[in-house]
């Protein structure tokens, strides 16, 4: 198992030099007005440190037509907001949002001022019809996750097909995405890939879950979180076999950190471990369908559990320890019973 573990040289959560040491530092008198990407890089500094950022721009003079505008966000590095990103969300009538506490931080590492609303699940079905009155009447608004690109893995997609009914504008605005960035750094192969998103919290569920997408012949990605991550790469190696995976966390933060391996490797390193901090993103190799087929003698394996179970226990079994779709199973099992009639 390999373990990529690294302080990131593009965050910007440390402070720079202040005090004596700072005035101590020989500056140059001759003074220029700050680039763009200078005065960004100020006030990410600023909103890094224990010091609110204060100084607020003049409102954008970017002209947005009405429309819902999806824009995508850091998921830790500050930095890694565009600039148009920026240019959009300080123009925006308002900006729709999960956590308006996480979303102000953002906001005020940039001086952006733009109204805040929240949008989330708990309150989407309230909220979405105003903001789709807010379009018609020529608002334009911006809608953001915590973290990351919208409608991955949040209620976003609800509030864009309300938009499409409604015959109003949406675009995006493309950016960070977990999913992504832990698949690029994961080393397994990213020319197919399947975003599941969160498995379900109970065993039996994830097991039935893991088991549907046993067939898929491409990487699969899932979010978790650290309290299950340990049952979770258990339960998929039951499902999928022991196959390569890399667990991918704190992403583009200073302790950004892979771990690669097989999938019984990596449960054993966090059972001896314990969980670590932060949710992770989980790759895990796709199914290479000709080995498997080679593999598995369906019918020996059936043959052997019905000798002693009932057909709907003897299938569960085989089920799982193949990881081969229940439907495929259960009309074999269906087959061998009715040939011994």
């Amino acid at each position: 198992m390999s373990k990529t573990s690294r302080s990131n040289p593009s965050y910007s959560g440390r402070n720079e030099p202040s005090g004596a040491a700072a005035r101590s530092t020989p500056r140059n008198t001759a003074k220029t007005a700050p680039s763009a990407a200078e005065d960004t890089r100020s006030a990410i500094s600023t909103a890094e440190t224990s010091q609110p950022q204060t100084e607020i721009r003049p409102k954008s003079t970017t002209h947005l037509k009405a429309g819902l505008y999806l824009v995508a966000t850091p998921i830790g590095n500050l930095g890694d907001l565009t600039f148009r990103a920026r240019d959009v969300l300080a123009a925006a009538d308002v900006i729709a949002c999960e956590d308006s506490r996480v979303t102000r931080r953002l906001t005020q590492a940039y001086g952006i001022d733009t109204p805040l609303i929240s949008y989330h699940e708990h309150n989407a079905e309230r909220v979405r019809p105003k903001i789709i009155e807010r379009l018609k009447c020529g608002e334009a608004v911006a809608l953001v996750s915590d973290a990351g690109t919208p409608l991955i893995s949040d209620p976003g997609y609800k509030l864009v097909t309300a938009v499409i009914e409604a015959n109003q504008e949406v675009t995006t605005l493309p950016g960070a995405s977990a999913a992504l960035c832990a698949l690029v750094l994961s080393g397994l192969p990213s020319d197919r890939f399947m975003f599941h998103g969160f498995l379900p919290s109970k065993s039996a569920a994830r097991l039935t879950a893991l088991s549907e997408l046993a067939e898929i012949p491409a990487s699969l990605i899932f979010y978790e979180s650290p309290r299950r991550l340990g049952d979770m790469l258990n339960d998929a190696q039951k499902a999928l076999g022991d196959r390569p995976a890399a667990v991918a966390r704190e992403l583009t933060k200073m302790f950004e950190e892979l771990r690669r391996g097989s999938l019984s490797e990596l449960v054993t390193y966090y059972k001896e471990n314990g969980a670590p901090k932060g949710e992770a993103v989980v790759i895990i190799g796709g199914a290479d369908a000709d080995a498997k087929n080679q593999e598995i003698d369906l019918d020996s394996l059936l043959t052997t559990a019905l000798e002693t179970q009932t057909l709907r226990d003897a299938v569960a079994e085989v089920v799982l320890k193949t990881a081969l779709p229940k439907r495929q199973v259960y009309s074999r099992a269906l087959d061998l019973t009715s040939e011994k009639t």
